[in-house]
């Protein structure tokens, strides 16, 4: 009887105690947890890969940046900083001015136009090239825009003899800028507007016209530092009103901005002299075939004899 009773006893403690001290259930759990990693470990794994692969992405983009050089339109958004025009009395300057002009009139689109099969039906002018020097101080694009830097030469006029269509070569320089590099928009608008004028003021009947509408698309950067050609050509002619479109393009044929504008021949037009606008727009000269050397009003060849 006493051994029954010392048995269910011991076997009563036991239960007891497994069920207030669970060791073999604990420890089967610490150990399945254990195993698996715990957050903050996974956290740290992932911040490291993290880096690892930020540091491979930043050597790599670097490498290709310094093997093949970033495309134009980055170097178009962060151009960097050119120097400024020399003083327009300087030799360095004087240098300039001569080196643009023999440029200028080799041009091999101005050559093909000399050249071409047709070139009799066309001549070649220069404007403001008789423009006296009272006026031109007061002009925008004959005075205050003259000089090394900005319009340094004045531009060749190579017009069909019915003033039908023209091509104006003109070189912009770099203080011509908005954005660091590329020719300010409204100076584009400005040589168009003059460009365009010159066309239509020709073919209206008393010869004096001022812009009604001026319309333009503006398609791709102008690099400064570079020769541009303005292609005109007329459109529709009726009384006082005249129409012309045009385009500006680089030398390599490449678009750059497309224009149309109405110009209009005011009604006091018979009391105003002609002879000052003829002087601006320059007038065909006496030997068709004979280039017009001239930068800023003086003859290149006197420059260099001088020099």
């Amino acid at each position: 009887m006493s051994s029954v009773l010392a048995r269910r006893f011991i076997s009563r403690s036991l239960s007891s105690r497994t069920l207030l001290y669970p060791t073999r259930n604990t420890s089967s759990t610490s150990t399945s947890s254990s195993s698996s990693p715990s957050p903050s470990h996974s956290h740290s794994r992932r911040n490291f890969l993290t880096l690892t692969l930020t540091a491979v992405a930043s050597l790599t983009a670097y490498t290709v940046g310094s093997l093949y050089p970033p495309p134009p339109p980055l170097s178009l958004l962060f151009p960097p900083p050119a120097p400024a025009p020399p003083d327009p009395t300087s030799a360095e300057s004087l240098e300039y001015t001569v080196s643009l002009e023999e440029q200028l009139l080799s041009l091999p689109l101005l050559h093909s136009l000399r050249t071409a099969p047709d070139a009799k039906e066309w001549y070649e002018a220069r404007p403001y090239k008789s423009f006296p020097e009272e006026r031109r101080v007061n002009n925008l694009t004959a005075g205050a825009l003259r000089g090394p830097g900005k319009l340094a030469i004045p531009p060749v006029v190579w017009v069909r003899r019915d003033e039908s269509e023209s091509y104006v070569f003109i070189h912009v320089g770099r203080g011509l800028c908005g954005h660091d590099g590329i020719i300010h928009g409204g100076l584009l608008a400005t040589l168009l507007d003059e460009s365009m004028a010159r066309t239509a003021i020709n073919n209206l009947p008393e010869r004096i016209g001022v812009t009604a509408t001026l319309n333009l698309n503006y398609r791709a950067p102008t690099k400064a530092d570079q020769f541009i050609v303005i292609k005109t050509k007329l459109g529709e002619v009726k009384g006082r009103k005249a129409n012309v479109v045009a385009r500006v393009e680089d030398m390599k044929g490449t678009l750059l901005v497309e224009a149309e504008a109405m110009f209009v021949q005011p009604k006091y037009a018979k009391l105003l002299n002609t002879a000052v606008m003829r002087q601006v727009m320059g007038e065909p000269p006496k030997s068709d075939h004979e280039p017009v050397l001239l930068a800023d009003g003086q003859d290149m060849k006197a420059l260099r004899r001088e020099k």
